[in-house]
C-alpha cells in the first residue's frame, strides 16, 4: 500500500511539474540572457497559483505563482523547474519568499547550475522546514535552458550554427546569388532561431556582402507574432566579426538602434560609430580572430546562446575548432551543381577519416525545405 501511495505523489509530481515546464516555455523569447521557468502551487488537488519568467530584471516565476495564490498558498506544494534563487538580485530571493509564503513542500526539477549558489536555495527552504523534493523531470527542466546551463557550468555559450544550402550542399550561385535558396517558411523559422538568441554572430563578409542587418524582424516571424506582440520584442545583440576593420557606419546593420559589438584584433579604428556600438578586442591566431578566445569574452558579458550565421570559411573555422553545439541546416529542393559556393570550407578535414561525424536529433519539414537538427559527435 505504501508503495501505491508512492508511486501515486510521484505521478502527481510530474504531472505538475509539466504544467510548470509548460509555462516556462512561454519566456522562451523573452527571457535571455536569464533562465526559463516555471512555477505551479497546488493545495489540496487545486491549482492555486501560477507563473513563470517573463524578462530580465522582472518578477521570477516563483514570485508570479506566489501572487497569483496569495493566502492559498499556505501550507500548498511549489512545483518549479529551476531551484529557487538565494540571493539578492535585481529581485529578492525566490527560496525566502517561498518561506515567507508559508508553503510545506517545494519540488523542484533541477539544482541552480551556477557553482556559487547551487544548492543554497535547497538548504534554505530544509532550514524553514520545508520538505523539498529534487531531480522530477529533471531532463526536460534541463532542455529549456542549454545556453544557461552551458555557461555556468563552462564559462563558454551555447553555440549554434545555422546553415542553408540546396540539395546537393550549395548556399549559391558561382556568380553569388542566392536569394532565396530557402522558402518563406524557413526563413521565419530562422527570424525564430535569432529572437530566442541572447546575440547573433556574423563575420564582416558576410555583412558587406548582404548589406545585411541581422536584426530579427517581427513581420517574418510566422504564427509567433499572435503571441509575441511587437512592442515586446526583444533584439539579440549583434556581433560581427572583423579583423579588418572594413565596417562602416553608413552600413544598413547600424540603421536599426540595438546593441552591436564589433569584435577586433587591435587595429586602429577611426571612424564615428552610433552609440550603440561597442568594441572589443580579442586575441589574434595566424591574423585571425581567435575564435575561442571571441567565445570567452562574450560569455564574460552574459551571452550564453549565440546564433552564429556567416559564410563558408568562418562556418567551417568554428567546426574544426569544436566550437559549435549544435548545427541546424535548412536544405532546399533544388540543385545548383558544382560550380556553386559550398556550405563550409574545412582545409584540415584531407582525409575521409578526418570527417566531422554528425548524431542527428530531429529532422522535420519545414515548407519545402528539410529542417536538420544535429550535434557534432568526437569520434
Amino acid at each position: 500500500m505504501t508503495k501505491d501511495i508512492q508511486q501515486s505523489q510521484a505521478d502527481i509530481d510530474r504531472q505538475y511539474m509539466q504544467l510548470a515546464i509548460d509555462l516556462a516555455k512561454k519566456g522562451h523569447f523573452t527571457t535571455s540572457p536569464n533562465p526559463r521557468v516555471g512555477c505551479v502551487i497546488v493545495n489540496h488537488g487545486e491549482i492555486v497559483g501560477q507563473g513563470f519568467h517573463e524578462k530580465a530584471g522582472e518578477g521570477h516565476a516563483e514570485v508570479h505563482a506566489l501572487d497569483s495564490a496569495g493566502e492559498q498558498a499556505i501550507g500548498a506544494t511549489a512545483y518549479v523547474t529551476l531551484e529557487p534563487c538565494s540571493h539578492y538580485g535585481r529581485t529578492p530571493p525566490c527560496a525566502l519568499g517561498l518561506v515567507n509564503a508559508q508553503v510545506k513542500r517545494v519540488v523542484v526539477a533541477m539544482v541552480d547550475p551556477n557553482p556559487q549558489v547551487s544548492g543554497n536555495g535547497i538548504k534554505l527552504l530544509e532550514e524553514a522546514g520545508i520538505e523539498v523534493t529534487v531531480g522530477v523531470l529533471e531532463a526536460q527542466a534541463e532542455a529549456l535552458n542549454p545556453g544557461f546551463i552551458k555557461l555556468m557550468r563552462t564559462a563558454m555559450p551555447y553555440v549554434r550554427c545555422k546553415l542553408a544550402a540546396s540539395l546537393d550542399g550549395k548556399t549559391a550561385m558561382a556568380s553569388g546569388e542566392s536569394k532565396w535558396i530557402t522558402g518563406e517558411q524557413a526563413r521565419e523559422d530562422v527570424q525564430r532561431l535569432r529572437a530566442q538568441s541572447c546575440a547573433v554572430l556574423t563575420s564582416a563578409q558576410s555583412v558587406l556582402t548582404d548589406n545585411a542587418k541581422m536584426n530579427v524582424r517581427w513581420q517574418q516571424l510566422g504564427d509567433l507574432k499572435n503571441s509575441y506582440p511587437e512592442e515586446k520584442l526583444r533584439q539579440p545583440v549583434r556581433v560581427v566579426l572583423d579583423s579588418k576593420n572594413r565596417l562602416t557606419p553608413d552600413l544598413e546593420l547600424f540603421s536599426i538602434s540595438s546593441k552591436i559589438i564589433i569584435v577586433g584584433t587591435g587595429l586602429e579604428n577611426k571612424h564615428q560609430w552610433p552609440h550603440f556600438v561597442e568594441h572589443i578586442t580579442v586575441k589574434s591566431a595566424s591574423g585571425q580572430i581567435d575564435l575561442a578566445d571571441c567565445l570567452q569574452q562574450l560569455a564574460k558579458r552574459g551571452f550564453n546562446d549565440i546564433l552564429v550565421e556567416c559564410g563558408a570559411t568562418l562556418a567551417g573555422a568554428f567546426i574544426e575548432q569544436s566550437l559549435i553545439d549544435e548545427l541546424i541546416l535548412y536544405q532546399a529542393p533544388k540543385l545548383i551543381g558544382g560550380d556553386g559556393k559550398n556550405l563550409i570550407e574545412m582545409p584540415s578535414v584531407q582525409q575521409l577519416a578526418q570527417a566531422k561525424q554528425l548524431a542527428i536529433t530531429s529532422m522535420t519539414m519545414v515548407g519545402n525545405d528539410i529542417k536538420i537538427v544535429a550535434k557534432i559527435t568526437e569520434s
